[in-house]
């Protein structure tokens, strides 16, 4: 009886919220914005994030290098003796 209870409260639930967050669509934008006009994210910032993404990456590839390294070296150490 439990089980088919939260069956039934799962179903109800997932259809109530699906309807309560249903919009609108947005309005169409004012003139201007076509091909050679006004465009959606010309000034997006995008020095600054992809900046961060390049060092991370940089910093990342160089620490998994040097621990490769350090594998490969405890290996050769191993095999000496």
């Amino acid at each position: 009886m439990k089980k088919l209870l939260v069956i039934a409260l799962t179903i109800f639930m997932s259809f109530t919220f699906t309807t309560v967050f249903c919009q609108d669509p947005p309005p169409p934008p004012s003139g201007g914005h076509s091909q050679n006009g006004n465009q959606n994210g010309g000034n997006a910032p995008l020095g600054e994030g992809l900046f961060t993404l390049l060092t991370l990456g940089i910093m990342y590839g160089g620490i998994k290098l040097k621990s490769h390294q350090k594998n490969i070296s405890n290996k050769k150490k191993q095999n000496d003796y």
